[in-house]
C-alpha cells in the first residue's frame, strides 16, 4: 500500500488516525464523566453541544490561518492542540469547566480536520497520486484502536492516565513523521474572485457532504434499534448492522483510491450512491439478514463519498483548497449532527421504517447531485 511504503504519505494519514484515537478514548469515558460530575442526561447533552460548537466556531477562520502559516505547520500545530485539549474534559472539576473543555477540544479537532484534509488534497495534486480515501480509512482505524483501548478501562481504573497513554501514542508516532510534511504549503491559485458561478459546484459538494455524513450518523445511531424493533432480530444480532457498516466503511476507504484513480471521482460518487441505494432497499425489506447485509452495503457506498468530495473540492478552479475543505467539512458536520435527531422525530411521529425510507430518498439526492456535477464538468470543457 502506498501509505505504508512512503513516510511522506504515512505521516498525514496517521493524523487522521490520531483524531479518532483521541475522540474515541474520550467517548469511552462519557458515562464516567456524567457520574463523576453528577449531571443528568439533558445536562450531558447540552455539554456535548459545546463540542460541536467548538468544531463549527473554527471553520470561518481555519482557511485563513492555514494559508498564512502553511498547511504542513497548521496540521502539526493542530495535532499538538488536539493532544493538549483531549486531556481537558477528563480533568474538568465542574460542569461549567466541562463545557469549556469540550469547546476547546471541538475547536482543536475541527482545525486539525480541515488542515489534514487540505494537506492530503495538496499532496495528491503535487504528486499526482491518490491516498485521500485510504487516509480516511486510517481515521476509521483510529476508532478501532480506541475501541481496543476500552479493554484498559478495568486494569487502569484511571481515565486521565488512559487518555495520557492515548496522547503518548498519538504524539510518539507523529513525532517520527511530522517533518515529512511540515514545510508543505498550498499551491497558489489563480482567482478572479469568489463568484456565484464558483460557489455552485461547492454547493453541490456541500449537499453531498451534508446528506452522506448525515446518513452515516443515522445508521450509527439507529441501525441497532431498527434490527431490534423492525426486523425483530435476536439480541445477539442487534449490533450486527453497525458492525457490518463499520467493517465495510473501513475496507472501502482502503480500497477506494485505486478504483478512483481508474474510473474518476464522479463515477466513484455515483457508484457509492448506487451501493447505498441497494443497501437501503435491503434494509427496508425488514428481513434480519437482508437488513444486516444492507447496512454493510451502505457502509461500502458511503465509505468513498467524503474522501471523493474533498478530492473534487480541492480542485475547484479559483477557490483555495483550504476554503473548499472548510466549506465541505462544515456542511458535512452539520449533517452528521442534525440527521440523527431529525430522524428521531420522524421515528417518533411515524416509524423507523419511514426513517430509512427517507434515507433512501437522500441517496437518490446524492445521485442527482453527482449528475449535476457531471453536467457542470461537461459544460466547462
Amino acid at each position: 500500500m502506498l501509505i505504508l511504503s512512503k513516510a511522506r504519505y504515512f505521516g498525514p494519514s496517521w493524523v487522521y488516525a490520531s483524531l479518532n484515537i483521541l475522540f474515541g478514548t474520550w467517548a469511552i469515558y462519557i458515562p464516567t464523566v456524567k457520574h463523576y460530575l453528577e449531571i443528568d442526561k439533558s445536562q450531558l447533552g447540552f455539554a456535548l453541544f459545546f463540542l460541536s460548537l467548538g468544531v463549527f466556531s473554527i471553520f470561518p477562520f481555519a482557511s485563513g490561518i492555514i494559508n498564512k502559516i502553511g498547511v504542513g505547520k497548521a496540521t502539526w500545530y493542530g495535532v499538538l492542540l488536539s493532544c493538549a485539549a483531549a486531556m481537558l474534559p477528563l480533568l474538568a472539576p465542574s460542569y461549567i469547566s466541562l463545557m469549556a473543555a469540550l469547546f476547546l477540544f471541538g475547536a482543536s479537532n475541527g482545525f486539525t480536520d480541515i488542515s489534514m484534509n487540505t494537506l492530503v488534497t495538496e499532496l495528491e495534486k503535487k504528486d499526482g497520486t491518490h491516498f485521500m480515501s485510504a487516509s480516511h480509512g486510517f481515521f476509521s482505524l483510529g476508532g478501532v484502536l480506541a475501541g481496543l483501548g476500552s479493554f484498559l478501562i478495568g486494569p487502569l481504573d484511571n481515565p486521565v492516565l488512559h487518555m495520557g497513554l492515548a496522547v503518548a501514542l498519538v504524539l510518539g508516532v507523529n513525532l517520527l513523521f511530522f517533518k515529512n510534511y511540515l514545510q508543505e504549503v498550498a499551491a497558489p491559485r489563480e482567482s478572479d474572485g469568489f463568484s456565484i458561478k464558483l460557489l455552485k459546484p461547492l454547493l453541490l459538494l456541500g449537499l453531498i457532504s451534508f446528506v452522506s455524513m448525515g446518513s452515516e450518523g443515522a445508521i450509527v445511531d439507529w441501525s441497532g434499534l431498527y434490527l431490534k424493533e423492525v426486523s425483530i432480530a435476536p439480541e445477539a444480532l442487534w449490533g450486527a448492522g453497525f458492525l457490518g457498516f463499520q467493517v465495510t466503511m473501513t475496507l472501502g476507504r482502503f480500497l477506494g483510491d485505486g478504483i478512483s484513480a481508474k474510473i474518476g471521482s464522479l463515477k466513484m460518487l455515483a457508484l457509492g450512491a448506487l451501493l447505498a441505494l441497494l443497501g437501503y432497499a435491503l434494509v427496508l425489506s425488514t428481513q434480519t439478514y437482508l437488513a444486516i447485509t444492507g447496512f454493510a452495503l451502505s457502509g461500502l457506498g458511503f465509505s468513498v463519498m467524503v474522501p471523493e468530495i474533498f478530492r473534487i473540492g480541492g480542485k475547484v478552479k479559483g477557490v483555495d483548497s483550504s476554503k473548499s475543505v472548510a466549506f465541505i467539512a462544515g456542511t458535512g458536520y452539520a449533517g452528521f449532527l442534525c440527521a440523527p435527531p431529525l430522524l428521531g422525530f420522524i421515528a417518533e411521529r411515524w416509524s423507523l421504517w419511514t426513517c430509512f425510507s427517507v434515507l433512501l430518498a437522500c441517496a437518490v439526492v446524492i445521485l442527482g447531485a453527482t449528475y449535476g456535477l457531471h453536467r457542470k464538468k461537461r459544460s466547462a470543457r
